[in-house]
């Protein structure tokens, strides 16, 4: 996995979310509208079935796609669009579990081979029928090293059609995650002769989007809008809206565009516009699981080496007040670096799980305080220097950045802040040198796979987001036969244990999970308030509350 932050494009994390599938913008704080009792935010993965048809729907965006072809550039502005045009062989469902698509049945021969039966009667928007040469095209362009899903296909062995709907992939290990990978960019479908016919102008203005989904791309000015219409040629159920429009904006704009109805509504990627629209008539917002986080990343320059003065550090971070003075009170803190939307199974094992770390509490006691300072005493690396926290200007980072240094002044060491521009922001996370004068990252970021051990392989010896240099032969070895483990109870049981010597060691040092935000014109209701809605068909479900009602663009 690439690691990116949540809001920047996955072609950036080599310069990343978090959308791993994510670029620096404000997540900043209320704005002045209050903060919100995070523990009556209660994080619900749908919203109310809509009821009435729609004409047309104007949605924004954070930015407009610089592609819409996901294998060349990856973004969540891009899936926000995709997620309604183009299928994948699995779906993300709104609690983010996974389910089969444009696959009808998978069979898994031995533990090294995965059949994947196809589904009958799919068609791409230009009428032809979608089949076994088709997908496997797909699956071999995705899986081309030029290509940003690439890392997918690492452990596959071969990939062949074994039937006219038929598809057997080869694998050199089990692997119980490439599944769960299907069900992202690596899964999409396109209509093979599209896409030769595009080459490589596919993907940009003025092209066709070689799917099946239902909504087909009929428009897209650059540097204005983008247009998806209703294939009434889908074989699911017919979305209630016609029509849907995409436009951008940034922050404030996106937040005046919603509150004058300019706009009917968006999926937030900022914390500081959802606060900044609570409350305001005519729009309703929903909050919803999502593997999103905000955590902070120790780096090779070593002020941070020592694994006692993190848990140190984890013990005396005021995470309540920085989820209540940086993000509105629309973070929770959080045990853990990857949010509870990854508990796509086996949810009430996680779940449990989580309660039981206690290195990493809200609001740290005077206990928590005496331990601390007990760690760093008896460190045997304690920094001598200031360590150096980097970070830039958005306010909740700063906030994040403050209160990491107020932590380290009541332990008794020395810390100072580096802010560089937003601009420049994205380069700590792919660039080495970029990040070599500082001790630790305020970073937010997410994975693309509802599975918690879609992140714990950043603990790996050999992993290349292990910036601290975390060694330990029982941990990578419990996370290869977690890899190799199909069944999901005993691969829970596997993860949990994974979890917990990741937190001991305070590899990273987890802040605060982060919702997904969908904020709406209030006389519409229907898509997944989760993060689904990046690699799922949202608008199908889009509509009006009321039968008699009715939006016309």
């Amino acid at each position: 996995m690439k690691l990116t932050s949540r809001l920047a494009p996955l072609g950036l994390a080599g310069a990343l979310a978090l959308t791993a599938g994510c670029s620096g913008a404000d997540t900043g704080s209320s704005q002045g509208t209050g903060a919100v009792d995070v523990s009556k935010l209660k994080l619900t993965p749908i919203t109310a079935a809509a009821q009435g048809a729609v004409d047309s729907v104007n949605w924004l965006l954070e930015d407009e796609p610089e592609s819409l072809d996901l294998d060349t550039q990856g973004g969540s502005a891009g899936r926000t669009v995709l997620s309604n045009v183009c299928e994948r062989l699995y779906q993300l469902q709104p609690d983010m579990s996974v389910r089969p698509s444009l696959v009808a049945k998978e069979t898994r021969p031995d533990a090294r081979t995965l059949v994947l039966s196809l589904r009958d009667g799919v068609t791409f928007h230009d009428g032809s029928a979608m089949t076994a040469d088709d997908v496997l095209y797909s699956l071999k362009r995705h899986a081309d090293p030029a290509m940003e899903q690439s890392d997918e296909f690492a452990n596959v062995n071969s990939m062949r059609r074994t039937g006219e709907r038929e598809i057997t992939i080869a694998f050199k290990e089990p692997d119980a995650l490439f599944t769960k990978a299907l069900a992202g960019d690596a899964g999409l479908v396109y209509n093979r002769e599209q896409v030769e016919k595009a080459g490589e102008d596919f993907g940009t203005p003025g092209q066709g989007d070689a799917c099946s989904g239902p909504y087909e791309l009929t428009g897209w000015k650059s540097g204005d809008s983008i247009t998806l219409t209703r294939y009434d040629g889908y074989r699911g159920a017919k979305p209630l809206t016609k029509r849907v429009v995409f436009r951008w904006a940034e922050d404030s704009a996106m937040v005046n565009a919603l509150s004058t109805g300019a706009a009917d509504g968006a999926y937030l990627d900022t914390v500081s516009s959802a606060a900044a629209l609570r409350g305001r008539s005519g729009l309703a917002q929903y909050y919803g699981p999502s593997t999103a986080s905000l955590a902070l990343i120790p780096t090779e320059r070593g002020g941070l080496a020592d694994p006692d003065v993190r848990r140190a550090l984890s013990l005396v971070l005021d995470r309540a007040g920085i989820a209540k003075s940086g993000y509105g009170g629309l973070v929770e803190p959080w045990a853990t670096p990857v949010g509870s939307g990854a508990w796509g199974y086996e949810k009430a094992t996680f779940e449990a799980a989580q309660k039981k770390l206690t290195d990493a509490p809200a609001a740290p006691t005077a206990d928590d305080l005496t331990r601390a300072k007990k760690l760093v005493k008896e460190a045997a690396h304690a920094p001598d220097s200031p360590v150096v926290i980097g970070t830039d200007s958005t306010q909740g980072r700063l906030v994040i950045a403050n209160a990491v240094r107020a932590a380290l002044t009541q332990l008794g060491l020395k810390a100072q802040i580096k802010t560089v521009p937003s601009a420049a922001y994205g380069e700590f996370y792919g660039d080495k040198a970029a990040r070599a004068d500082i001790d630790v990252l305020v970073a937010d970021w997410y994975i693309s796979k509802s599975d918690p051990l879609g992140f714990y392989d950043n603990g790996m010896s050999d992993n290349s987001n292990n910036w601290v240099g975390y060694r330990d032969a029982a941990y990578d070895r419990e996370v290869e036969e977690a890899l190799r483990t199909i069944d999901d109870k005993k691969r829970a049981a596997l993860v949990v244990d994974i979890q917990r010597r990741f937190s001991e060691a305070a590899v990273w040092i987890p802040v605060a999970q982060m919702p997904t935000v969908l904020v709406m014109n209030d006389e519409l209701t229907g898509p997944p308030a989760s993060m689904a809605y990046l690699y799922s068909p949202w608008a199908a479900k889009l509509g009006a509350k009321s039968t008699k009602s009715t939006k016309k663009g």
